[in-house]
């Protein structure tokens, strides 16, 4: 690969975002754009899904945290950054969008736009950027470019584009091939077409290196050697190595301090350079007070660039130790104030979390942007080895005026036609208004609107109702009047007794009280939950009960006993299930379920 010092002047950067749907490609093609770009040397091992480095990102297949690259092509450098699908990671989106002056729109030649395109669009187009669409999985069996076309003026019209931003340039590609066309019949030989059409249709950026500078945070990152490094844009001036600056924070306040390291990218590395200037994306380090948003100037000239804004949070839980049982058995941080220092640090990369003291001093509140947001957050502690618990997530209520406002989203569900009716009920009873249905080759799409409450606990029975046939999927909408209220969905619960280990002859002949969620010989204590009741009200079972051996040889000593496959108990199955009185205990090893009070009857 050739140097990236090629690109000495603003005319020759472009910066873009990627925006898509969950598992519409976005990461694969940029993965195809690396390759064809010459990044990798030959012979080099060219990992899958690049630029999804996160562990959590790998095995859940969605992009979690925005990444940013470089690659070169034809004298220019093409910042590349990469969008969480998802609206519960919108911090990350906010940041990204106030980096770059263009955005490839990914959308599946099938499926056309969805819910979550819909929100980083929305932003996108706010921001006034200039929107090329690139249908990706052109070679679909089912492909249908020309309607998902359709779909996506359809869908800038009702986001309110303007007449520009609806004349938008098409590119037809396949990430997985790694081939792109400006036609959908072709050809389709390598993405040059996609290359060419970013440095024809992507404006270069504005701000003249020879202005005072103005240099935005918009990402942190921390390395052992140097400390916090910010990432950032430039929006005007030049940045030098060894250079005196002032930081303006967000109450007006300016530190000075000197810049000790300045890194450019390319590829997926970080490249330390002399200097870099006005449009161009860099890592600083040398700055350890400075925090998203924040601005370095130069000396003698603080005029900060507008601070980014990001949506509120809609969902609410409260993290604290653990107080079972069995607490401080398998975590490595368990107290309060390693767990305070833990979200503390959180908050000041997450721009879209909020932590609050609880009401005793061993909890605090955690408000995230959706029940996605902060399963990540609680799964990423948990690997690291904290030990807490947490309790049923509840929706942040605004007031407007005389009324009660709520959050609602918009939820598009996939379904086997003869599912659609089960689908439509379980919905309206959580006071869901049905925007939509079309039905095609067998399957139905249905569109919501549903309170943000409607949908805790929904994912569960929806693969329960579609038998793992559907898919779901639900982004942030609006605030809205308070819906009503929503009865009692869930069943109620079996409850140990007593503290020992489960055993198969109690499983056994408590199976027709309900669905078990543990196996044989597995730990539990007084108050745990260990199963779903095929009834409304909870049962407290004894499921230690042990089969009491004589000397009489039974007739049926000889038939091996079959348990039912217990319900495995993930993170997610978890915040979906629990309700206002119990709470999900979450260590390293495992995840459990309690009531809040241990000593039930």
């Amino acid at each position: 690969m050739s140097s990236l010092k090629t690109a000495i002047t603003p005319d020759l950067i472009r910066n873009i975002a990627i925006i898509a749907h969950v598992d519409h490609g976005k990461t694969t093609l940029v993965d195809s754009l690396f390759v064809q770009s010459g990044i990798y040397r030959d012979h080099e091992q060219v990992a899958e899904r690049a630029m999804d480095h996160h562990d959590l990102e790998k095995e859940r297949g969605i992009t979690i945290l925005a990444k940013n690259t470089a690659i070169e092509w034809g004298g220019h450098k093409i910042n590349i950054l990469d969008t969480p699908g998802h609206a519960d990671f919108s911090g990350e989106v906010e940041r990204v969008l106030s980096m770059v002056d263009g955005a490839l729109l990914v959308v599946d030649a099938v499926e056309g736009p969805m819910p979550q395109t819909r929100f980083v669009l929305r932003k996108a187009l706010a921001n006034g950027l200039k929107i090329m669409l690139v249908v990706n999985k052109i070679d679909r069996p089912a492909a249908d470019p020309s309607r998902a076309i359709d779909k996506v003026v359809d869908l800038l019209i009702e986001l309110g584009a303007d007449e520009s931003q609806l004349e938008f340039p098409v590119v037809y590609a396949s990430g997985l091939s790694g081939i792109a066309s400006l036609t959908a019949d072709g050809p389709f030989d390598d993405m040059k077409p996609l290359f060419q059409a970013i440095l024809d249709e992507i404006p270069c950026p504005k701000g003249e290196p020879a202005e005072p500078l103005q240099y935005q945070v918009a990402t942190l990152d921390y390395n052992d050697y140097v400390g916090r490094i910010l990432i950032g844009r430039i929006h005007q001036g030049t940045l030098n190595a060894n250079e005196p600056v002032i930081l303006v924070h967000e109450s007006g306040k300016t530190t000075q301090h000197r810049i000790s390291k300045l890194y450019s990218f390319e590829g997926l590395k970080r490249v330390e350079t002399e200097q870099a200037i006005a449009g161009d994306i860099v890592a600083v380090a040398g700055i350890p007070e400075a925090t998203v948003g924040d601005t370095l100037c130069n000396m003698g000239n603080a005029v900060p660039v507008k601070r980014i804004a990001v949506e509120e949070p809609t969902l609410q839980m409260t993290f604290s130790v653990n107080n079972s049982p069995f607490a401080g058995r398998e975590g490595q941080f368990v107290t309060s104030r390693q767990i305070r220092d833990r979200l503390q640090r959180e908050i000041k990369t997450n721009i879209s979390l909020r932590v609050e003291d609880g009401d005793t001093t061993d909890a605090f509140l955690v408000s995230g942007r959706g029940e996605l947001h902060l399963s990540v957050l609680i799964e990423t502690m948990r690997r690291e080895g904290y030990e807490f618990q947490v309790s049923k997530p509840e929706v942040l209520v605004k007031q407007v005026g005389d009324e009660r406002h709520e959050p609602f989203e918009e939820a598009a569900l996939d379904v086997p036609d003869d599912m659609a009716g089960s689908c439509i009920e379980q919905l309206c009873t959580r006071r869901g208004e049905m925007q939509g249905m079309s039905s095609a080759n067998g399957r139905t799409l249905l569109s919501f609107l549903v309170p943000s409450r409607g949908l805790l606990g929904f994912r569960s029975v929806f693969v329960r109702l579609t038998k793992g046939q559907g898919i779901m999927s639900s982004a942030f909408k609006h605030y809205a009047a308070w819906a009503g209220d929503i009865g009692k969905i869930r069943n109620g619960v079996l409850i140990a007794n007593d503290q020992g280990d489960s055993t198969a002859y109690a499983i056994k002949n408590l199976e027709d009280r309900g669905v078990f969620f543990i196996q044989p010989r597995v730990a539990v204590y007084k108050g745990m939950i260990v199963g779903e009741n095929n009834r409304s009200e909870d049962i407290v079972v004894n499921i230690c009960k042990a089969k009491q051996l004589t000397n009489f040889r039974s007739a049926g000593a000889d038939v091996m006993d079959v348990l039912a496959t217990p319900q495995e108990v993930s993170l997610e199955f978890g915040l979906d299930f629990i309700a206002n009185d119990e709470l999900m205990e979450v260590t390293p090893q495992s995840i459990r379920l309690r009531k809040l009070n241990l000593n039930v009857k």
